[in-house]
Formats: C-alpha cells, structure tokens, sequence
C-alpha cells in the first residue's frame, strides 16, 4: 500500500519563509499506528526522498490525537526569492506519495 493510498490527508506548506511542514493524516487508527510503531518514518527516508542532510529535518512529530505526522525541514531556498519554485510550499508532499508502506 503506498501512503498515498492510505493516508485521508497528504499535503504540505510552507512553516514560514525557511521551513517546509508535511502534514500526513489517517482516517484508520490500525494504519496509523503500524506506520508510527515499525518507525517508517524517520530521518533517513526523509533525507533520502528528499535529497537533503538529516541535519535539515528539524522535525518528526507523531500526534496520536489527530492519527498523524508532521515533517518539518529547511527549504533549499527561501520562499519566494529568486530560484524558489514553489511559493508556498504547496508542492512538497510528493516524494513521499508513492512510498510503499508493506503494512
């Protein structure tokens, strides 16, 4: 199952004008639980899909509350300056789409 099929939310935005936040969201309790219990998500997929150093992923963060995560990172670029290809962030949930989660 690839997160993209699994996940009710998948986006993400801007988190001011130097961080990127990836927003991931379940509608099934047994899913979220499996994702954040085998440690899928980590720092060295997200350095990996993402083509970044660890040191750049500032954030992971679990909340059970919501059955989701966040991703948070520095952008290679501030937002909205010259090289920036995406104003708002909008567009970055997209290496993580077609991960297979092998739940």
């Amino acid at each position: 199952m690839k997160l993209y099929d699994a996940a009710a939310v998948l986006r993400s935005k801007n988190s001011g004008p130097f961080e990127i936040t990836v927003d991931v969201l379940f509608d099934d309790p047994d899913i979220y639980y499996k994702v954040k219990q085998r440690g899928l998500i980590n720092k060295e997929l997200v350095s990996r899909l993402y083509n970044i150093a660890e040191d750049h992923i500032t954030h992971i963060v679990f909340f059970d509350q919501a059955l989701g995560f966040k991703i948070t990172f520095s952008r290679k670029v501030s937002s909205g300056t010259f090289l920036d290809r995406d104003v708002y962030g909008a567009q970055q949930h997209a290496p993580l789409m077609e991960l297979e989660l092998n739940l």
